[in-house]
């Protein structure tokens, strides 16, 4: 007969942390109870409303299934092993021993610290709904629920990570999603032995065909109805826990240049949107880089007013126009950075005093000229006009500058020429990086840089190739 100091003595010989408790109590009878949890993990409050206050009508020849029975808790479920135990306690459930019984019961009062759901930050939008995920996995899956009520979509949960165990959900609709894409993501994510996941960042790398990439390969979604479109057009969701950042695949480059609310305002003003977003997002790359190889090698580009207005700005300087665009972006990078690592306010007063104080101060002294700053300023702007690919797009910035300074304009072209056949001949899980665009799919231009009004948009993305491929029909009685 297993005791129920056994059990306990079991558990505890693993979990010795002073912070797994253990509580004992006895029914009015005198059968005795176990409940073991993790301190911080659990509702105690429930524990003892719906656990702990049924338990004290037991009899003393009650078995576990008459325990259970009399159980509150609509979450219940049984163990059969110390193993199973300890990974119940850890994942935050409490579990119930009984004297003289080998198995046990997991009950679910979870309730880990969490903030509550509200608009992420770097996914604002004027118009639509405002909730976000956060970074309990289950919250993030009722959210998902929550939009789409269909028996047809599917969530798969796995284990990752040797220490932290950590959950991720594979989120799909059954005869939406291109076939064995699903198990296809499981298999990578599961093939990478690592300690700890803490965040979704690590599950793209795990996903990425090509880890080294500069570009993007996985999408992001920080907003549910977000997530819950790309899920319906054909695409696999995943969501991990701990992390706010849900991630989607197969993805697409177009997808940076589409906003949260493109699709709650008129097809006409996020058409504007989204062909203004790719001018910036050009201009931020180019024009530093153009700016540098006018200056070195073709003058006459520049419009002579303008050059005029140059040249009096660069008089007597000392440094050549490379060595100050890279100067100037240098002090622009390292403010952009203490300014986001320092404490709010001080950043704050960080920035103004870079900003004002040491850009003028330049300026006066000779060692920057008025147009750099201004380009470089710019440049900056126009990048963040899509936040999701400031990574890319100033790293490439870099590259772009490097070439300007030592090419020129021969080498710019060259590298843009290198840059379009990689994207070109990339694919994310069967879906070019660049679709619709190469190969060309007409039918997948009408939600690309140009967004259509919402009857023309009633197919699916054929470059997904879904069974069901109608999302939207008119009844015409």
């Amino acid at each position: 007969m297993v005791t129920l100091e056994k059990n306990i003595k079991s558990v505890k010989s693993v979990l010795s942390s002073e912070d797994i408790l253990v509580f004992e109590f006895e029914s009015e009878n005198g059968k005795k109870f176990a409940a073991i949890y993790a301190d911080g993990l659990i509702d105690k409050a429930q524990l003892g409303e719906l656990v702990v206050k049924p338990l004290r009508i037991v009899q003393k020849d009650d078995d576990l299934n008459a325990v259970k029975s009399l159980l509150a808790s609509p979450e219940i479920k049984d163990g059969k092993n110390i193993k199973e135990a300890i990974k119940e306690v850890l994942g935050g459930n409490a579990v119930l021993f009984v004297d003289g019984e080998k198995d046990f019961a997991v009950i679910g009062v979870k309730n880990p610290p969490m903030r509550a759901v509200a608009e992420p930050p770097t996914q604002i939008a004027v118009h639509g709904p405002r909730e976000g995920f956060i970074e309990d996995i289950k919250i993030n899956l009722g959210l998902i629920r929550k939009r789409i009520k269909n028996d047809k979509l599917q969530v798969k949960t796995i284990f990752i990570g040797e220490r932290s165990d950590t959950a991720v959900s594979i989120v799909y609709i059954d005869g939406v999603c291109p076939i064995n894409l699903p198990e296809k993501i499981e298999k990578e994510i599961l093939a990478n032995k690592i300690d700890i996941v803490p965040d979704s960042s690590y599950i793209a790398n795990f996903l990425a065909k090509k880890p080294r990439s500069l570009f993007k390969q996985c999408g992001t979604a920080e907003k549910p109805d977000v997530f819950c479109a790309k899920v319906c057009e054909g695409r696999v969701g995943i969501v991990v826990d701990g992390s706010p950042i849900c991630l989607t695949l197969p993805y697409m480059i177009v997808e940076d240049f589409q906003s949260v609310e493109d699709y709650y305002i008129t097809s006409y003003r996020a058409t504007t949107l989204r062909v203004l977003r790719v001018a910036a997002v050009l201009i931020g790359l180019l024009l530093p880089a153009l700016y540098i190889s006018a200056q070195l090698f073709k003058i006459q580009i520049i419009p002579f007013q303008l050059l005029l207005k140059i040249s009096s700005s660069v008089a007597g300087l000392a440094l050549s126009p490379s060595v100050e665009m890279f100067l100037t972006l240098f002090v622009l990078e390292v403010l952009n950075e203490a300014s986001i690592r320092m404490p709010k306010y001080v950043g704050l007063a960080l920035s103004v005093v870079g900003a004002l104080v040491l850009g003028d101060t330049a300026v006066k002294a000779g060692i920057i000229s008025t147009p750099a700053i201004i380009i470089i300023a710019f440049s900056a702007i126009c990048l963040y006009t899509v936040p999701s690919n400031v990574e890319t797009t100033t790293t490439l910035r870099w590259m772009y500058l490097i070439i300007a300074g030592s090419i020129g304009p021969f080498g710019m072209i060259l590298f843009t020429a290198y840059l379009i056949s990689y994207l070109v001949s990339e694919q994310s899980y069967g879906v070019p990086l660049v679709a619709p665009f190469a190969p060309l799919i007409r039918g997948d231009l009408y939600d690309s840089f140009v967004k259509a009004n919402m009857y023309t948009l009633k197919e699916r993305p054929k470059v997904f190739k879904t069974k069901d491929r109608l999302r939207l029909k008119k009844d015409e009685n």
